[in-house]
């Protein structure tokens, strides 16, 4: 039992299940229980209180409800790294700030691109934008001790800072019509998260019941109700008189975390990664939304990510991180590709109500985001292996996507 205990505490444990649940939708999607499958996703569960009642199919339940618990995650998580964390001060969060708006423009431009001179298909442009830090840090921690804790860091920061960019994205631009009594529920709701806050309440039910309220009265107003669990977030008590353990910020968010990451995500891959690939062809590849989102994932976070960070250490904008090669930088570049679980979440969003190109989403996330994974540990993997001094890169060479060559400059 300890050795089960140990390996699923391990940071890869994550990654790695969110790959299996996904695998498995797959094989559901393209075999004879095709049929089964969808028909569990698509069927309807109610939830009543009185007169009051919500009805949606399961994939919705899981896409509206339990991605609102990963986004209250994703809150807490930034909240602390903000107020006592790596991102606490400026010279921290200056790389990895400029980082993540690369990785989200780059792409996002790539799409674009791509797609034109289709309005409908235009939509989807936010879809390759978005990194997913399960997979990403699951593929990092692999090379364990031989990779510099400095370059973990800015990795998860780069991430952090890239949730934060899909959150308002999908605010500003994934809303539907607007209910304004719904929002001022949810309004009056923040404000008692408020006042419990300034309040100093250390009972993390109030704040439950409260958040509840505000996730119905955002589920029902027109902006997406995962909304709802990232600004809860900020409301729970961080910085109280009792030791740092018992902050209820800290116990919200250890709570939540293992059910996150053992439960809610895998279940998200499961329902959200199936595709039939029958009379799956070439064609389907050149398809804009599937080329699209494959080569803004692959290409636009590499690119994008790793040409800033060069231009902003070159000219004295920020520090490379501590130790770290620029092999090693152009590595995590390229795990910043790996979107899967936002990606396919903003993809739902981006063409909901389009089932045509909902499979078109899932095979450019799922492309994308295997070559930017295999890619990436390639590359780290090769940088383990050398066994690269510490520090800076070494003198008079410089790192290029297509190998370590003289540095002419």
């Amino acid at each position: 039992m300890s050795a089960i205990k140990k390996i699923i505490e391990h940071e890869s444990f994550g990654g790695m299940l969110l790959v299996a649940t996904a695998a498995l939708a797959m094989l559901l999607a393209n075999s004879a229980l095709q049929g089964f499958y969808f028909d569990i996703l698509n069927t309807p569960v109610v939830v009543a209180v009185g007169e009051y009642s919500l009805q949606k199919p399961l994939l919705l339940w899981v896409n509206d409800g339990l991605m609102a618990l990963f986004f209250l995650v994703v809150g807490l998580e930034i909240k602390r790294e903000v107020m006592e964390g790596h991102l606490a001060s400026k010279d921290q969060i200056m790389l990895p700030g400029i980082a993540a708006a690369a990785g989200m423009i780059f792409p996002a431009i790539i799409y674009a691109a791509i797609n034109f001179d289709s309005p409908e298909t235009l939509r989807g442009w936010a879809v390759p934008s978005a990194t997913d830090i399960a997979f990403a840090i699951g593929i990092f921690t692999l090379f364990g001790s031989r990779l510099p804790v400095s370059l973990k860091l800015f990795l998860l920061s780069v991430a952090i800072f890239d949730d934060i960019g899909a959150i308002i994205i999908i605010a500003v631009f994934y809303s539907g019509d607007l209910s304004l009594t719904s929002l001022a529920i949810a309004a009056l709701g923040l404000g008692v998260l408020f006042a419990l806050n300034r309040a100093r309440v250390l009972n993390l039910a109030p704040y439950v019941i409260v958040g509840l309220v505000i996730w119905v009265a955002v589920l029902k107003s027109g902006v997406h109700a995962t909304l709802a669990g990232f600004v809860t977030a900020w409301f729970i008590p961080l910085r109280v008189n009792v030791v740092k353990s018992m902050a209820p910020l800290h116990r919200m968010e250890h709570g939540l975390l293992p059910w996150v990451t053992l439960l809610i995500l895998p279940v998200f891959a499961f329902a959200n990664a199936g595709v039939s690939l029958a009379g799956f062809s070439a064609e389907r590849l050149l398809n804009p939304v599937t080329l699209g989102i494959a080569l803004g994932l692959f290409f636009g976070n590499q690119v994008g990510i790793f040409s800033v960070v060069w231009l902003s250490v070159k000219a004295g904008i920020a520090k490379l991180p501590e130790n770290a090669t620029w092999a090693q930088v152009y590595g995590v570049s390229l795990l910043c590709g790996i979107g899967f679980t936002m990606s396919l979440f903003i993809g739902s969003l981006a063409f909901e109500g389009f089932a045509a190109y909902q499979d078109d989403v899932k095979v450019g996330v799922l492309l994308g985001s295997l070559l930017s994974a295999l890619a990436g540990a390639r590359v780290l993997y090769v940088c383990s292996r050398k066994n690269e001094p510490a520090g800076p890169a070494r003198e008079g060479r410089a790192f290029t996507p297509f190998g370590i060559q003289p540095d002419n400059s």
